[in-house]
């Protein structure tokens, strides 16, 4: 009895990390194929549905698709103050970032955010973060250039290609594979200028 115990628990402990790491197989493939889903998105619902060119290239003409962030709009924010941050300013942000839906996960894996759980802009955490940051701080260019778009207290669900995220880096430490999209419910919460104290959030 004990054997056939220490048997089944050891097939099922298998069963479970093979699952996992099949998970990640073809992965650049399976990841650059999600991404091009996106422009369909964009095609079928262009009313819920924005793309927006990397803020560090040039913008006079049609880049390669993965030149593009995608965003779907969750939600918009209220009100007649709709400006956009400038690469500058710093903002103050709710997010939860995950990778393309797998067997294990398929919502995809979460690796970050300000929430815990579901994503819900009016309880979520926040986090103040400088967009020009240096160093460690640096922000990936996707993020960037969803955040030049938005306005306060606009929920967008954005895609960046791993080409505008980590590249080939593997950022195992995050559980972020090489060549990953990655998803990331974005809310912007306030933003202000250098020099410009940030109103303390409520």
């Amino acid at each position: 009895m004990l054997i056939t115990c220490h048997l089944s628990l050891l097939m099922t402990a298998c069963s479970e990390s093979d699952d996992e790491s099949s998970d990640y197989d073809n992965w650049q493939e399976r990841n650059e194929a999600y991404f091009a889903t996106l422009a369909d998105s964009l095609r079928q619902q262009p009313q819920q549905w924005v793309r927006y060119k990397s803020y560090s290239l040039d913008q006079s003409s049609e880049g390669n698709a993965t030149d593009y962030v995608y965003a779907k709009i969750i939600s918009q924010g209220t009100g007649s103050n709709l400006q956009s941050p400038m690469f500058t300013d710093s903002v103050r942000v709710s997010y939860q970032g995950r990778l393309i839906p797998t067997g294990t996960y398929p919502q995809g894996y979460v690796f970050d955010g300000t929430a815990y759980g579901t994503y819900d802009s009016a309880t979520n955490a926040t986090a103040k973060m400088v967009m020009a940051a240096s160093g460690s701080e640096v922000l990936i260019s996707g993020w960037i250039t969803a955040l030049l778009h938005m306005h306060r207290g606009d929920h967008w669900r954005i895609y960046i290609p791993h080409q505008l995220g980590y590249g080939a880096q593997d950022k195992s430490n995050s559980g972020i594979p090489a060549y990953s999209t990655l998803i990331f419910d974005l809310t912007l919460v306030d933003f202000s200028p250098v020099g410009q104290v940030m109103p303390v959030w409520q």
